[in-house]
Formats: C-alpha cells, sequence, structure tokens
C-alpha cells in the first residue's frame, strides 16, 4: 500500500510499505477514505518530539472496515467508521474511569505512571511515535485498528467524510478544552492560536454559552478564517498587547478561560531561542505564560497544546497568587464523541469550513510543507489517500480519478 512515512526531521515521504494485517482477534483493517494532517504532527516532522526510525503518520482517520479479526462483534465488514486517536482497551482501571488517554494496556511497552520525557507515557496513539506505542497511523491506504470494539464509531452513509473526520481529534480536543473549564453561561473565553484546534475550541466556547469568544493569533490570514467560520472578536500578538487588551475587554479582570491550542513551537525571537538552549527546552511556554497573566483572578486555563520538556522559571506564583485552575492532557475523546455526532447530525455544529486544502496522498510531502510553513493561507489539509485531485484556482478539490 501507500503511506506517508516520516524518516527524520524534515522528511516525511510518500512510500509504499507492506499492507497492515489482522495481529489480535480484536483488530480490524480500515481502508482509509480520509486522514488529515495535525499540528501535533508537525512537532513530529520538527524533531520536537523524536522518533528514531520511520514511522506511518496520521491519527486523524476514518474509513470502511475491510477486515475484521473473529474476537470483533461490534463492526463488521463495510461500515464506515471514524476513530478516536488514543488507543483505548476499554477494560483497565482508567478505561473504565473515563480516562481513556491513561488506558494501562494499549502502549504496553512505553506505559508508566510518571510520564516522563523519555518513557512511561500514557495511552498508545495512532502514528505518534515509539513512545506513544509504536502503532502506524491513518495517513495510508489501509490501517490496523486495535480493540476495535472500544474507539470506532459507524457514521451515516448520508454524512460526508469532511463533516465528521474531525471527530477523530480536534473537535473533541478543543470541546475538552471548555468543557473541562465548566462554563456556566456568560464567560469571556480567550483561545490563544487560531489553527484547527483553536478554531474547535472557538466552536465548543459558544456551544456552551460563552457570551464572548476571543481569538489570538499572529498570522492574520487565521485570524480572518476564524471571523468567517466562528464570528469572534480578534487580536494579533504582533500588532497589540494581547493581555492589556483582554483587560481592557473584561473591566482590567482577565478573561474567565483561557485556552492555549498552540504548545511549545510557537513563532519565537532569537532572544526566546537562545533562552531555550541555555535552558535545554524544547521550545517555549510563551503562550502559555501569556494565557497565565490574561485569565482573570480564580479562572481557568486549559492546556491543549502538547508540551514535551520542562522549563525553567516556570511561574508557579503567578497561579498560585491568582488561584488559576490548570486543565490539561490528551482529550478524552471517548467521553465526548456520541454527544459530539449528534451536534454533527442535528447541524448544530459545522466542522468541515476550515478545510483550507484537500489534497490526494501522493501529495502528502506538500502538504505538510505549506501546513508547517503556513503558506497559501493554509488552515487545515484533508489527505484522499484513493484518490487523484486536481487543485483549482479558487481551491475548490475536483476528484477526477478513483
Amino acid at each position: 500500500m501507500k503511506a506517508a512515512v516520516f524518516h527524520k526531521p524534515g522528511d516525511i515521504r510518500y512510500d509504499t510499505v507492506e499492507d497492515p494485517r489482522l495481529e489480535q482477534d480484536n483488530d480490524v483493517i480500515l481502508k482509509v477514505t480520509s486522514t488529515a494532517i495535525c499540528g501535533s504532527d508537525l512537532h513530529i516532522l520538527s524533531g520536537g518530539v523524536p522518533q528514531p526510525k520511520p514511522m506511518i503518520m496520521g491519527h486523524e482517520f476514518m474509513g470502511i472496515v475491510e477486515e475484521v479479526g473473529k474476537g470483533v462483534t461490534k463492526l463488521k465488514k463495510g461500515d464506515r467508521v471514524v476513530v478516536p486517536f488514543p488507543i483505548s482497551c476499554g477494560h483497565c482501571f482508567f478505561c473504565q474511569h473515563d480516562a481513556s488517554p491513561a488506558c494501562e494496556n494499549s502502549n504496553y511497552k512505553h506505559y508508566g505512571p510518571d510520564g516522563d520525557m523519555a518513557g512511561q507515557k500514557g495511552a498508545a496513539l495512532f502514528g505518534y511515535t515509539d513512545l506513544y506505542g509504536g502503532y502506524s497511523g491513518g495517513q495510508a491506504q489501509y490501517v490496523r485498528v486495535p480493540y476495535a470494539d472500544i474507539s470506532p464509531r459507524i457514521v451515516p452513509d448520508n454524512m460526508t467524510d469532511e463533516q465528521v473526520l474531525f471527530l477523530t481529534d480536534i473537535f473533541p480536543t478543543g470541546w475538552s478544552a471548555i468543557d473541562w473549564a465548566q462554563l456556566k453561561g456568560g464567560e469571556v473565553v480567550a483561545i490563544f492560536g487560531s489553527g484547527p484546534v483553536g478554531l474547535m475550541a472557538q466552536k465548543a466556547a459558544w456551544i456552551n454559552g460563552a457570551s464572548r469568544v476571543i481569538a489570538i493569533d499572529p498570522l492574520n490570514y487565521r485570524l480572518e478564517k476564524a471571523k468567517a467560520v466562528n464570528k469572534v472578536e480578534t487580536l494579533n500578538p504582533n500588532e497589540v498587547d494581547v493581555v492589556e487588551a483582554i483587560r481592557a475587554i473584561t473591566g482590567g479582570r482577565g478573561a474567565d478561560v483561557c485556552v492555549d491550542a498552540v504548545g511549545f513551537e510557537p513563532e519565537r525571537n532569537i532572544i526566546d531561542k537562545a533562552k531555550a538552549l541555555i535552558n535545554f527546552e524544547v521550545g517555549s511556554m510563551k503562550v502559555l505564560d501569556m494565557a497565565f497573566k490574561a485569565v482573570r483572578r480564580m479562572g481557568t486555563v486549559s492546556i491543549m497544546g502538547v508540551y514535551g520538556s520542562t522549563y525553567d522559571n516556570f511561574p508557579l506564583h503567578r497561579l498560585f497568587d491568582k488561584g488559576i485552575t490548570l486543565k490539561m492532557g490528551q482529550a478524552p475523546v471517548l467521553n465526548y464523541i456520541d454527544h459530539l455526532i449528534e451536534l454533527v447530525k442535528e447541524e448544530k455544529v459545522v466542522l468541515d469550513d476550515i478545510i483550507t486544502h484537500t489534497l490526494p496522498l501522493s501529495e502528502v510531502t506538500y502538504g505538510y510543507e505549506i501546513f508547517d510553513k503556513k503558506e497559501e493561507d493554509c488552515v487545515k489539509v484533508v489527505l484522499k489517500p484513493w484518490e487523484r485531485i486536481k487543485p483549482t484556482d479558487n481551491n475548490v478539490p475536483v476528484k477526477i480519478e478513483n
């Protein structure tokens, strides 16, 4: 089969690889109909999240069940499913306590209670390094899905892939950020980062009763996308003092909720990079520090961006003095996915309006390049493993061959 294979930092290729096969009785083999490039994938591309050997990428995918292990009871050949990105066994302590990203069994080689930088991680994730299970991802024509009775969800035939694809990760992740803050209605929510997860968090904030939603991003084209699809207020940190602007909007208090949807690889200047080098840090927590300043006393900061190292001068004093509540981690997709599918079916939320590029899987290197370098006003790339697609001048894909 064909797949997107990471070889080394900066090197992802469209390769021919072995087809996956059933390895356990609870596996299925999925023929992937749509997959996507995630911001988290860029951390592997950059080397910020290390991967020592070639690996099939991708944790946002859906498709049609092709083969079924003899122990699978809830799926059959031909079922069309969307697959959450954390791999959950369904029966360990954490899976039984609505904490599937901490599954004790799926990441059997590198699981542990410590959460170290180089080991003792949580649940396995599709296509996300050996430390997170080493499972091949879904940026491929086929993928093996273990514990197939637990996570995959059958989707209605009358819904397009694009309508439901983002239930794999970015919509549940954005939803988690808001759900963790337990909005009661009327809150001001400031979301740092208007990439795919930030855009989904904006949608979730409105649905959960926010009175004002503020998008923060240094790229104006992403802020324009946020305004167009989510009708939010916007702030560009290259043009205004974001913290002071948020305080001005909120009577000097700060936002009730701040969401970090950026993580450890924000835009940085030479001073930020030098500090990271001196302190043996990976990337920067500058966005998170801004969120700590912008949130009101006794407010909540949800961290959905990835952080993979220790950081010197962590502002614990500010968190303590302000009484800030922190929530963070991999999204517990299984806690939300059934509810979120209903929201999409009932047309209470639109997810596919963030897509800017649809490409054949054969163009995956190009897709990663424009997403990583923020070229062509790229916000979200969807890949089609079984189609050749001719992009038109207005960037609307036209399928020309199955």
